[in-house]
């Protein structure tokens, strides 16, 4: 698949538009505070716990430790893990895919205890709990 002139000029201005909002100039990995400390060309620096971003939770201190900027600044990349993040995502609260973003906050939800929720466990247990799955034949 080529890709036209016209395209290619489009793709340009759009990262020219990301980098204007501001682009990772330093990155480095803070194990006391388990957090990436991204330094921005505006002067502002965003710290992301590592447990938030997809491909981080489970690394160790040194994998997290060598960090590499794109020469854009608007990628971090992993070489030991193989994970990338987008720092325009990171400054959007965007800290994986889709997917994994919907899966946390499944499991987020999963986990409230509401009063509503509490009550209708309790309800449920009473009446002797989830029913069994029957096999159709």
């Amino acid at each position: 698949m080529a890709v036209t002139e016209r395209e290619f000029e489009r793709a340009e201005a759009r990262m020219q538009a990301h980098r204007d909002a501001g682009y990772a100039v330093a990155a480095r990995y803070e194990k006391r505070a388990a957090r990436i400390l991204v330094s921005l060309n505006t002067g502002v620096q965003i710290a992301v716990p590592v447990h938030l971003v997809e491909g981080l939770s489970d690394a160790t201190a040194e994998e997290l430790s060598e960090i590499e900027i794109s020469p854009s600044g608007l990628g971090l990349h992993w070489p030991k893990l193989d994970a990338d993040v987008y720092v325009p995502g990171l400054l959007q609260g965007v800290f994986g895919s889709k997917r994994w973003m919907a899966q946390q906050m499944g499991t987020l939800g999963g986990r409230s205890r509401s009063a509503a929720k509490v009550a209708a466990s309790r309800k449920n247990g009473r009446s002797g709990g989830r029913p069994r799955k029957t096999m159709n034949e």
